[in-house]
């Protein structure tokens, strides 16, 4: 989560669909970091026009054919502690202390003017395993802060999460799915769905090895 790569940054005040839909075609993605603040960075996104399930998103979707999706709108109408506890756990044992603060994930999700306005959630027999902090428009889904139990027993939850997410973005109409940035090579997860473009700073690429060979240099 540390060293976040960054090309350019602006903060917006036109939060209409129209507006955030073109940022986000320039490579910008909204950022924990301030209400409208954006961070231009090489973005990662599916064209769910031409996304189909390859025989390597099957496979992870067979190991967790059970979990549900269901999603919520922000601010959270019902909130509950036990969610930022579960976001602080997974963040800090991932990736170190200090990383994302429980109080800022309770904020994202319960704040009146937030850059996120989507929570997906995860659940398994009726209990919330896993969730997705989200931005929304007529266009797109950004997946954007997704945290999950890693207690649980389940392999591949976390490329799970996102596959079933993708699914849901192409069910919805969206014309595009962004899953955040890469900087380095533990981004390689994402690059498993047909459809994936890059931003590289001046233009949108769909050439993959090209983008593999950037990760694993960086």
């Amino acid at each position: 989560m540390d060293g976040y790569l960054s090309w350019n940054e602006k903060i917006i005040t036109d939060f209409s669909d129209k507006n955030i839909n073109a940022m986000y075609d320039n490579g910008f993605v909204f950022t924990r970091l301030g209400y409208g603040q954006m961070t231009q960075t090489r973005s990662i996104r599916i064209d769910l026009n031409k996304f189909e399930l390859n025989s390597e998103n099957r496979r992870v979707l067979r190991k967790i054919e059970n979990i549900e999706l269901e999603i919520t709108p922000l601010p959270h109408p019902d909130y509950d502690w036990h969610i930022h506890q579960l976001g602080f756990n997974f963040y800090t044992k991932k990736f170190g202390q200090g990383t994302f603060s429980a109080n800022k994930i309770k904020e994202l999700l319960n704040a009146q003017n937030s850059n996120f306005n989507l929570l997906v959630i995860f659940k398994l027999n009726n209990k919330n395993i896993g969730y997705c902090i989200c931005r929304n428009t007529d266009e797109l889904l950004h997946y954007s802060y997704p945290f999950y139990d890693l207690e649980t027993s389940i392999s591949n939850l976390g490329l799970g999460m996102m596959t079933k997410a993708v699914i849901w973005a192409k069910e919805q109409g969206k014309k595009y799915i962004y899953l955040g940035s890469a900087k380095d090579k533990t981004a390689m997860y994402k690059l498993q769905f047909s459809g994936l473009e890059w931003f590289d700073n001046k233009e949108w690429k769909n050439n993959i090895e090209e983008l593999k060979n950037i990760l694993l240099a960086a």
